[in-house]
């Protein structure tokens, strides 16, 4: 089976109190958005790279990632007015030779390789449809009307069935094209949009399946998420993630330059040149 991934950027930094887009942000040194797509890459589960970026900083992210020299071919596309729509942009620019989609938001940037293949591993052994999650560990109570100073609690949710959702979300190609023609009227504005991309095959009455999460997947939103990221990448993940994942980039590298493969290579960020990439 053939993998794209398509990386969600395109959102703005605006309750991180930054003035540029979420995608753009440093973290020691790398955008979130490069940090997200080395990630995604070097799983080695996936073949071909689509990035959804604000439409005034399109070409911004296309530098970004070619310095990156990602061993996949990577094209960027223009974001819509919301993350499905987005989303939806990159899978129209998908080649019809793709089989699994994989969709991943840039804001959780330090997503472990081990996790996109485990939910790529998932699709491939015959779920159509695959989000990864970990355990709640707040309590969770049920409310009733909220109002200004509040809200009536109504239950304690029980947290033994509950999971906090995560990307990458694996689909079936087929599957997550035919969920977003079916939700489309809901992608013209984030308050009818899709918060993610599951919903909207559960909508069409379609199982989603569950594997566990990752805790360094965690969603990079507020100043104290970039800080715990910052934490992250200069505590335990540099000693061992870091290097793992700059030694799995390096050897799909290698394999991408070998003799065997120089002829087929394709051009790389040339949304033109995907279907000989994939085919």
């Amino acid at each position: 089976m053939t993998t794209a991934a398509i990386l969600t950027a395109a959102g703005s930094g605006a309750r991180l109190g930054r003035d540029e887009p979420k995608a753009l942000v440093d973290l020691c040194g790398r955008s979130l958005v490069a940090h997200a797509a080395r990630r995604l890459v070097a799983s080695g589960a996936v073949d071909l790279l689509v990035v959804t970026a604000p439409r005034e900083r399109a070409d911004d992210v296309a530098r970004l990632l070619a310095a990156e020299d990602l061993p996949v071919p990577v094209t960027v596309v223009e974001g819509g007015v919301s993350r499905q729509a987005s989303v939806a942009a990159g899978l129209a620019v998908l080649p019809q030779a793709i089989d699994v989609v994989l969709i991943h938001d840039a804001a959780r940037a330090l997503v472990p390789p081990s996790l996109v293949a485990r939910v790529a591993d998932a699709v491939r052994s015959g779920h159509r449809a695959v989000v990864p999650g970990v355990p709640v560990s707040d309590t969770i109570k049920q409310v009733g009307q909220v109002s200004g100073d509040g809200a009536p609690v109504l239950a304690t949710v029980s947290r033994e069935r509950l999971r906090a959702v995560q990307t990458p979300q694996g689909f079936s190609r087929e599957l997550v094209d035919r969920a977003h023609v079916a939700g489309l009227v809901r992608a013209a504005s984030e308050a009818t949009a899709a918060t993610d991309d599951a919903a909207l095959v559960e909508a069409i009455g379609v199982a989603v399946w569950l594997v566990d999460g990752a805790e360094d997947a965690f969603k990079i939103t507020t100043r104290r998420d970039l800080a715990a990221a910052e934490l992250a990448l200069t505590g335990h993940l540099a000693v061992d993630e870091l290097e793992q994942v700059d030694a799995a980039l390096a050897t799909l590298r290698s394999e991408r330059r070998s003799p065997a493969a120089v002829d087929r290579e394709p051009a790389e960020n040339d949304a033109g040149s995907v279907d000989e990439a994939v085919s």
